[in-house]
């Protein structure tokens, strides 16, 4: 599974520190804001196909109109905003991920590395109602993998407004021969270094899982935030010598984390 919330949160709070003052003239909407910040601890593979966790912080970061109810996001959809505008049935717009390096000592062999890699991209999604989303997304790795991958989602939602939001749904990845060869791939030359037979993972469906998350106030302003996702490596993935000698096909990923929520009307004059 992708797991980038550090740098995504502080990508999100960047936004949302340029936004909110210019907000009165761009929206004829006078309500406040209210801002949630907040962190906490995740586990996540240091890499994909990696059987260790990796130990990180989870920052949180939200924005949304005084009087709307708590904002419903998926724990593992990348960072970005419906160009329609929120409450929609459809909406669609950028999309923005990151993916860790891989290093050859957290690998445990020669296999090579992958460098940092900044994801970008677009989704759209569908609400059936107001329990039911569809989401599709497509990113373009920049660095690092330099691959194509995609999430198809499905998540059924429920809230209380003001109280809680709570989300599960399955998932399905998919990813291009550049990004299975970062990861999964053993080339002639790494194979005569490491013993392992020379592998060349093709493009596809490389894992499905589901993932579950919740939003939870504890008054007005005080909340907690949690989530739990599992991915099974699935396809080439799956067969990678990589894999299969020092990595995992269970994908297992959590979080937990507190947050602050307070308004911020008064910085419009109001």
């Amino acid at each position: 599974m992708k797991q980038s919330h550090t740098l995504y949160a502080a990508a999100a709070l960047a936004v949302v520190l340029a936004v909110l003052p210019a907000a009165p003239a761009v929206a004829q909407d006078e309500r406040g804001w209210i801002v949630s910040l907040g962190a906490g601890a995740q586990l996540y593979p240091k890499y994909p196909g990696s059987e260790d966790l990796g130990l990180n912080p989870l920052p949180i970061v939200d924005l949304r109109r005084e009087g709307a109810p708590l904002t419903f996001e998926a724990p593992d959809e990348g960072w970005g905003f419906g160009v329609l505008g929120s409450d929609r049935v459809f909406n669609f717009g950028p999309s923005i991920a990151f993916q860790g390096k891989r290093k050859e000592k957290d690998v445990g062999a020669a296999v090579g590395n992958v460098g940092f890699t900044v994801e970008a991209g677009a989704f759209a999604e569908l609400f059936l109602g107001e329990n039911f989303r569809l989401r599709a997304e497509g990113r373009r790795g920049l660095g690092g993998h330099e691959g194509w991958i995609g999430d198809l989602s499905a998540d059924f939602v429920l809230r209380d407004r003001d109280t809680y939001v709570f989300s599960i749904g399955p998932r399905a990845r998919i990813s291009d021969d550049n990004y299975q060869d970062a990861y999964f791939s053993v080339t002639p030359a790494v194979a005569a270094t490491t013993g392992l037979p020379a592998y060349d993972a093709g493009g596809g469906f490389h894992a499905v899982g589901a993932v579950a998350g919740l939003t939870y106030m504890l008054d007005p302003n005080w909340g907690l935030y949690g989530y739990a996702g599992y991915d099974r490596l699935i396809g080439d993935a799956a067969d990678s010598p990589i894999v299969r000698n020092f990595g995992s096909r269970d994908q297992f990923s959590g979080g937990l984390g507190i947050f602050y929520s307070f308004a911020v009307g008064s910085l419009f004059g109001r």
